[in-house]
């Protein structure tokens, strides 16, 4: 028995699977960001032990405990190095289970627990070798290779967000500029709209937005759905940027599938579609061995398999 963790700025989400990365049980409680981190850290602990008493499960019954963070990890010391928007920065988790589990303890960042859920429990079942890819606020990322996170010398590969795809582009959070997820996150969509909005009053972007309540990404389908000019160069621009990247990962790792995640690909084939045709037409390596790009499909479920499987 295994458990897993998915640590959140929202919620604290436990789990139970087998050896083979199936889900069992789950339980979440809420993380309370701006607490004190004693508290936050003890809730974890308690949440995963409710978990076990939940489903009348031993805690001496669990094999290993693996938890996914929002930060940058130093996996040798079972540590979240940085962990800023929690507030808990240079924390050595596996304290935080002791006395009540005595086993092993795993960590790493949430983004690769979520690919490795993947390979286990959703679109990249079966495949020897996977990259995933995050649109959200901004772009995360995973790289699963034989069933294994590979972390890189720094245990902080995989931010692929961060590649630079435009010299001297639009500034990023992270100090750069012209980073990818500066163009094709589900933040740049909101942006592209926005902006589109201002310099064209004329645009159905507007009605969209009135129905819908607020700007978001899927404005931006919504109004190319009804034919709306502005909408179908945005949407051509915004798919273009995303191939980019896509591409840039294909040439360099080779995987058999990219799979994509984060809300903006709840569009399905709207989405996918146009970027497998952008991004095959580039890509220098024969049709059959084509790596597959597929909408992720374990959800929220992704994270704490992952976690679970860290020792896989």
């Amino acid at each position: 028995m295994r458990l897993g963790i998915d640590l959140g700025g929202t919620n604290i989400a436990v789990g139970l699977t087998d050896e083979k990365g199936t889900l069992l049980c789950r339980h979440s409680n809420p993380t309370g960001v701006g607490r004190a981190r004693e508290e936050i850290l003890s809730d974890i602990c308690r949440t995963a032990v409710e978990l076990c008493e939940k489903y009348g499960i031993s805690t001496q019954e669990v094999e290993s405990i693996g938890i996914g963070v929002p930060g940058s990890v130093n996996k040798a010391e079972c540590k979240m190095v940085f962990g800023t928007n929690l507030g808990m920065n240079q924390v050595r988790f596996e304290e935080v289970f002791r006395p009540a589990f005595s086993c092993p303890v795993y960590i790493d960042n949430d983004a690769n627990c979520a690919a490795l859920g993947e390979c286990y429990g959703g679109a990249g079942i079966g495949c020897d070798s996977m990259v995933m890819v995050t649109l959200g606020t901004g772009i995360g990322g995973g790289l699963v290779f034989h069933g294994r996170i590979f972390s890189g010398c720094g245990d902080v590969a995989g931010e692929i967000g961060h590649m630079v795809i435009q010299m001297d582009g639009e500034p990023c959070n992270c100090g750069k500029r012209g980073c990818w997820e500066t163009y094709a996150s589900a933040s740049a969509a909101i942006r592209m709209v926005k902006q589109a909005m201002e310099e064209h009053p004329e645009s159905l972007l507007h009605e969209v937005a009135k129905e819908q309540g607020k700007v978001g990404a899927i404005n931006l389908f919504l109004a190319r759905d009804r034919g709306d000019a502005v909408a179908c160069e945005l949407f051509d621009r915004y798919v273009r940027y995303l191939s980019i990247g896509v591409g840039n990962l294909i040439s360099i790792l080779q995987p058999e599938r990219v799979i994509i995640g984060g809300g903006i690909v709840g569009q399905g084939e709207k989405l996918l579609a146009p970027l497998r045709e952008l991004v095959y037409a580039e890509l220098m390596m024969a049709e059959g061995k084509r790596p597959e790009i597929l909408a992720a499909t374990a959800g929220n479920d992704a994270g704490i398999i992952g976690a679970a499987m860290l020792d896989s």
